[in-house]
């Protein structure tokens, strides 16, 4: 049993998505946002709790109307409306350089022309944006236009290194090309791969006091090992085979 502990990085990746991937279930490609809202959504969200970025986004859209409002705004009174959010004297500004970017080059507040180019190109066009670092253009670009890229946050980063497949100094900005290279370049598999990891960072893998005993991952992972010793067939048997909704509801 203590083999599965000591397997390769890349095969404790692929055994974690198998397993989050029966226990989550399989998602729907399906874009949750349009590709504008989950850019400046994202942007928003930094250290933010999904509510507050949720207001911010809507109260923004009320007081300005369309992406042509919130550009044209004065920055003071933008900042006001997206006062929820952690920086909104720096968020703003941001937001109208953006705008004012994509309105220069593509002539209308649209990133559709991301489909047509290679994921590497969309990822340096995106990060030369004030605010928009690798996490952000990898949830635009696989989000929205299904390219193979890795989005991580600090919950998939979480995940990653206490089950063992990076290591306990990889940076999240490594982990992004380690992890990635692990896994198929599939666009599906990656969006289930990020999300599941990222759901189970917030309801199981807790940065304090995760919670262990319900993990799916205990029987391979360097965190468990350290902790509990090698899972016994009796904790295996224990832990739940799918996620309950009773212990909390899944954002997507």
């Amino acid at each position: 049993m203590t083999d599965a502990y000591s397997l390769p990085a890349a095969d404790k990746t692929w055994q974690n998505h198998v397993i989050l991937n029966d226990f989550f279930g399989p998602l729907d490609p399906k874009p949750r946002r349009t590709p504008m809202r989950e850019l400046i959504s994202t942007l928003l969200s930094h250290r933010t709790t999904h509510h507050d970025e949720e207001l911010a986004y809507d109260r923004m859209l009320e007081a300005f109307g369309d992406w042509e409002g919130v550009l044209a705004a004065p920055t003071a009174d933008l900042a006001h409306a997206i006062r929820t959010t952690r920086w909104p004297d720096t968020q703003a500004p941001r937001i109208q350089e953006i705008l004012r970017r994509i309105k220069a080059e593509q002539g209308s507040f649209t990133l559709d022309f991301l489909a047509d180019w290679p994921a590497e190109k969309g990822l340096e066009w995106l990060t030369d944006m004030p605010g928009i670092g690798l996490k952000t253009a990898s949830l635009v670009l696989l989000f929205n236009y299904q390219k193979p890229v890795l989005p991580v946050d600090t919950h998939v980063h979480r995940v990653a290194q206490r089950v063992g497949m990076i290591g306990p100094k990889v940076s999240v900005e490594k982990a992004h090309q380690l992890l990635l290279a692990q896994l198929p370049k599939d666009a599906l598999v990656l969006l289930n791969f990020h999300k599941h990891n990222y759901w189970h960072g917030q309801h199981i893998c807790f940065f304090t006091k995760p919670d262990c005993p319900n993990c799916p991952l205990k029987g391979f992972c360097n965190y468990y090992l350290e902790h509990y010793g090698p899972a016994t067939p009796e904790a295996l048997a224990a832990t739940p085979k799918h996620w309950d909704v009773g212990r909390g509801i899944l954002q997507h």
